[in-house]
């Protein structure tokens, strides 16, 4: 089976280099150089994975997003940020992204976060066992752990979590490591991506 990347970056140097190792690893890649070029051309029944950059002029990656919304979108979206985008990319994810990756992004990153998109768009019962897997490993985290995961998915950092939550940061990193290694995530944007699959879950169950 063809898989297609489409990558809309405006960066032309990003497009080139990540087009070109993405067909080296033997997809299908469709570059586009703005959100409203990739619009123009997107159609509800394309089948791809959508690599999206978050800071791009006239139409930045979360009014694409919302737009592909808007037209029933089922593609999986990775987004794209620099240094310092976390809360834009948290408000991507809450917008239903799989994975953000910052730049510069490491080329076994970016396949993994790919190959999960083409998971998803091929099986959806495994959508529904994500979400599952997700919703019993919250389960596990104390009510405190619990309350920094809350202030993470709202892109606080980990002093404003502190003067949140009254504690120290070294408390507020000390519980975020313990919650961490419970949801067995090694990134901040595993443990996001585990946080917004269980509340899709409990959504849907509702």
């Amino acid at each position: 089976m063809t898989k297609t990347v489409f990558l809309v970056d405006d960066d032309d140097a990003i497009r080139h280099s990540a087009s070109f190792m993405l067909r080296h690893a033997g997809y299908t890649v469709k570059t586009f150089p703005d959100g409203v070029t990739f619009l123009d051309e997107y159609a509800p029944n394309d089948s791809a994975c959508i690599l999206l950059d978050v800071r791009m002029p006239v139409m930045d990656g979360l009014a694409v997003q919302t737009a592909l919304q808007e037209r029933g979108n089922t593609m999986p979206i990775i987004v794209l940020t620099g240094h310092g985008d976390v809360s834009v990319a948290v408000q991507a994810m809450k917008n239903g992204a799989i994975e953000f990756l910052e730049k510069p992004y490491e080329k076994k990153a970016l396949l993994e976060a790919i190959e999960t998109g083409f998971s998803r768009l091929a099986d959806a019962e495994a959508q529904t066992g994500l979400k599952n897997d997700a919703i019993a490993k919250l389960t596990r985290l104390t009510s405190r752990e619990t309350e920094v995961l809350d202030c993470l998915v709202e892109g606080m950092t980990n002093k404003a979590i502190a003067d949140a939550l009254s504690i120290s940061p070294r408390t507020v990193e000390i519980h975020r490591a313990n919650l961490m290694e419970k949801l067995e995530a090694d990134s901040l944007s595993a443990a996001l991506r585990i946080a917004f699959e269980a509340e899709r879950g409990r959504n849907t169950t509702a």
